[in-house]
């Protein structure tokens, strides 16, 4: 009985649960549109698009995106839960100015010791960064891109859209990638949600 009530679980979490959170709060369009950074991984594996809706223009989102980072503005989760591996992440409350210009080649860490490039960067509009966790000496197993959208909703709205797209470079890429996903599904809501926050908090002060 027990095997069969997990694998039922496991098939509706394939069939509904997975989809859902793989595009949690984004609208079908914006699932489906191209964004900047696809082209840099054209046959990904597991893709992941996710929204939320700000009410402020994009100029007062963008500098929360800019100073994303270990070190700098962090990710606006699950602090607490990512310090517990070590990523001495403390999240931003703040603006900062001397954050607020991330280039191309700059890095952005996930952690001391791990980090993103930035590949592509369009002020107040979009960051993108690229990457992976390597594991221990090995390289990572898969490519890795990560981009932060701003759309236009309306004079006084913006859409923040974030697209993960992952393509493996090993077999069993997928047995590090796909485990995770409900972990990185939470972080990812948090993050959209704290960024929201903080630009509407922001804007009404």
């Amino acid at each position: 009985m027990v095997g069969v009530a997990l694998l039922g679980g496991l098939a509706a979490y394939g069939r509904v649960l997975r989809p859902w959170q793989l595009r949690w709060g984004s609208r079908p369009r914006e699932a489906e549109s191209p964004l900047p950074g696809d082209d840099l991984v054209l046959e990904p594996n597991v893709v992941a698009t996710r929204a939320i809706t700000i009410r402020v223009s994009a100029d007062r989102v963008w500098p929360w995106i800019a100073q994303v980072g270990q070190g700098r503005g962090g990710f606006y989760s699950y602090d607490a839960l990512e310090n517990l591996v070590g990523c001495d992440i403390h999240s931003a409350t703040r603006v900062v100015p001397e954050w607020q210009d991330p280039r191309v080649g700059d890095e952005v860490r996930l952690a001391p010791q791990v980090g993103l490039e930035v590949v592509a960067v369009e002020p107040g509009r979009a960051l993108v960064l690229r990457g992976g966790v390597p594991m221990g000496s090995v390289a990572p197993p898969y490519d890795f891109t990560w981009a932060f959208i701003l759309a236009r909703e309306s004079a006084a709205a913006t859409r923040l859209i974030v697209r993960e797209r992952y393509a493996y470079r090993r077999s069993w890429a997928r047995l590090i990638v796909e485990p995770v996903e409900v972990i990185s599904f939470l972080m990812s809501e948090k993050m959209l949600r704290g960024i929201r926050d903080r630009s509407e908090r922001t804007d009404a002060g």
